[in-house]
């Protein structure tokens, strides 16, 4: 089993984009400087790009959480361990998706 020592960089670099992103979606989320539009179409459309912005919100938040643990995982040596059963996963999975839990086939079983 590798160390997986160098994906670190990568994972602490996609955490640190996220986090931005995170930023820029607060302050259309929470500091909003003008009052709801009196035109009903427009309030419809407001309230649909709120909603996506909950949405982006709670996606972001759920993918640093995922990375933590990827990190975690990495510090105590089960990056590559399936957490459904335990199996190695494969190196290209991981680097394709470094904060994944599964290996291919419970990945498979998950989303059936």
């Amino acid at each position: 089993m590798s160390t997986y020592k160098e994906i670190i960089p990568l994972l602490l670099a996609k955490k640190e984009e996220i986090e931005a992103r995170l930023r820029r979606t607060d302050k259309h989320i929470h500091h909003r400087d003008e009052p709801l539009s009196a035109d009903f179409s427009e309030q419809a459309s407001e309230v649909s790009n709120f909603e996506v912005m909950i949405a982006l919100d709670k996606e972001g938040k759920e993918e640093i959480s995922q990375i933590n643990a990827a990190l975690g995982r990495i510090e105590s040596g089960k990056y590559d361990e399936c957490s459904a059963c335990g199996t190695s996963i494969n190196k290209k999975r991981l680097e394709a998706i470094p904060y994944t839990t599964y290996c291919l086939a419970c990945s498979d079983k998950a989303q059936a």
